[in-house]
């Protein structure tokens, strides 16, 4: 049996949100990327290096995440160390001037759509008293925030915490704890709820979470078995969610 929540904390893609894949070097950010460098980078070398890059940013994620407690790289690195290495210095130079914008750009997917039932859940959780908490890995976390108050949901949490204003990574405990101390509430009282058991589960367990939930995702089904990690329940959508708390009222 679970433990009524006192809080919840949720992630963003796969909880909050479906985030489908995008292609690694969207139009408009490679348009935007030419217009920055003008004619120092060729498009075509900026949509190459914009491809390779992504897919090394994403190999160093899966990397970072294996160690117990990852950091997270600014806009600055992300684009020196993934895309402009080989750019002209001026391209360099122009591009981390400008990386925060141009991460949210990367960031932001208007394929996002909040998931079945998360309205719902929210607000039987708010209105039966339960702070909430995001705690997400992101590339530029305020493209999810943005998200969240276009969709009418922001009200609704205490906190959001982003592994890129933070600093931290999933499932680097540090990153849980300081949405609880945030919102006022014990570790071992909150829920959190994820889509990955490396990441999501992971991190709860590190940081002492009084429930680990797994909400189903595509991205969960691709996870790789990690048979030292289980949550302690399973659910599909917002709607699994809502079911779970409601047998778990105080």
């Amino acid at each position: 049996m679970l433990r009524s929540p006192r809080a919840l904390l949720l992630d963003f893609g796969g909880v909050l949100a479906d985030a489908p894949r995008q292609t690694p070097a969207p139009p408009g950010l490679v348009r935007r990327l030419s217009d920055l460098v003008g004619d120092t980078v060729p498009v075509e070398q900026i949509t190459a290096d914009l491809t390779e890059g992504s897919r090394a940013y994403a190999r160093w994620r899966d990397d970072a995440g294996r160690t117990d407690e990852p950091i997270e790289l600014p806009h600055t690195q992300v684009w020196a160390d993934f895309v402009t290495q080989a750019w002209p210095e001026q391209a360099r130079t122009a591009v981390e001037e400008a990386a925060t914008p141009l991460a949210y750009a990367w960031a932001w997917r208007p394929e996002w759509q909040i998931r079945p039932g998360i309205p719902e859940a929210l607000r039987a959780a708010a209105d039966a008293g339960l702070p909430m908490a995001v705690v997400s890995n992101a590339l530029c976390g305020a493209a999810h925030r943005d998200f969240l108050a276009t969709a009418g949901l922001s009200d609704l949490f205490a906190a959001e915490f982003y592994s890129d204003e933070a600093g931290l990574r999933k499932p680097n405990p540090r990153l849980a704890w300081l949405a609880a101390d945030s919102i006022g509430v014990p570790i071992s009282e909150c829920w959190f709820v994820g889509d990955t058991v490396h990441r999501d589960i992971a991190c709860a367990r590190q940081a002492g979470a009084g429930a680990a939930i797994l909400m189903r995702s595509p991205r969960t089904d691709h996870e790789p078995p990690h048979p030292d990690l289980q949550p302690d329940a399973r659910v599909e959508d917002g709607h699994g969610l809502l079911a779970l708390l409601s047998g778990h009222e105080a």
